[in-house]
């Protein structure tokens, strides 16, 4: 197997232009990504038992949006690099020029420090624990050393994107319950069906970045089966808090509907022909669908049972 990880990129970030806009530094941020972390943080916090204060669940879920935007900025720092050779992300501030790299960097650590303490004065040391080594997690682990090692990037630095509806009941409630650890494990399983199906038709500018992507490394048709296998298992974890009792069949329908989609969905990729790259993006974009639609159905459930 090629070693991905000794390859060295030739494309450098263009210089800073020096005409940053505030759409630019917004766009640091990764604002679609952030929005995804946001509403699955905010459904934690609002299912969870007890009340908090409008003002500080504002407080706390503000703050879980700019610490994931943090991510997302210093993300951008250190993958100018790849980023300026990929079609897809060749646009961003940093490779574009239009932000200095440096500028970047001390703009995702400031508000991630920022962010963190914030949570921890106005909310819970609990909560802002769990920010921190969420950041953290994201920047040193999945940016730093996985995503240029390993095929599995996706499978373990999942786990940074999922934390955030555990953070969100810590902020309510000042403890971790095993409903926020079930959250956690429905974005963790899907992450890798998610990007892997986005992966198979942005096959060649991961290759040209030498990122080493599930199906770069193991081929189109192994990619296939395991996005298949994750989405099998997605749609049986979507069950769990109705199994649990913790959720009435509101909830329940909705993740058999939404699960059986997602499988429906991994099958079409999988009987698709080598050139045929619809159904994975099709697949990508029902990804995002079903995040926001089972989430939403969590807190529709939540708010109908009273």
């Amino acid at each position: 197997m090629t070693d991905l990880t000794a390859q060295t990129l030739s494309a450098e970030a263009v210089p800073s232009t020096g005409t940053a806009s505030v759409r630019d530094y917004i766009a640091l941020l990764k604002p679609r990504v952030m929005s995804l972390v946001v509403f699955t943080g905010f459904v934690g916090l609002a299912i969870a038992p007890g009340d908090i204060h409008p003002v500080l669940a504002t407080i706390a879920v503000l703050c879980i949006a700019v610490g994931a935007g943090a991510s997302g900025a210093i993300n951008m720092w250190y993958d100018r690099d790849i980023d300026a050779v990929m079609g897809r992300t060749d646009k961003r501030p940093i490779p574009a020029g239009k932000v200095d790299a440096d500028e970047a960097l001390s703009f995702g650590v400031i508000l991630a420090g920022f962010s963190v303490l914030v949570m921890a004065l106005a909310v819970n040391v609990l909560s802002a624990a769990l920010l921190a080594a969420t950041i953290g997690f994201y920047v040193f682990v999945y940016t730093m050393w996985l995503k240029r090692r390993t095929p599995q990037n996706i499978v373990i630095g999942g786990a940074a994107g999922a934390v955030p509806p555990v953070i969100g009941w810590a902020a309510a409630t000042g403890d971790v319950s095993w409903l926020s650890l079930v959250m956690f494990a429905i974005i963790f399983v899907w992450t890798p069906p998610h990007f892997w199906a986005l992966a198979l038709w942005k096959r060649g500018e991961y290759a040209a970045a030498g990122v080493p992507m599930l199906p770069v490394v193991s081929g189109e048709r192994s990619t296939k089966r395991q996005i298949l296998a994750y989405s099998v298992l997605l749609a049986v974890l979507g069950l769990a808090p109705w199994a649990m009792a913790a959720t009435t069949a509101v909830y329940g329908v909705a993740s058999i509907v939404l699960g059986g989609l997602f499988v429906l969905g991994a099958v079409q990729v999988l009987r698709a022909g080598a050139d045929d790259m619809k159904p994975a993006k099709l697949l990508f974009g029902y990804s995002i669908l079903y995040l926001f639609a089972l989430f939403g159905a969590m807190l529709a459930d939540h708010w109908i049972a009273g």
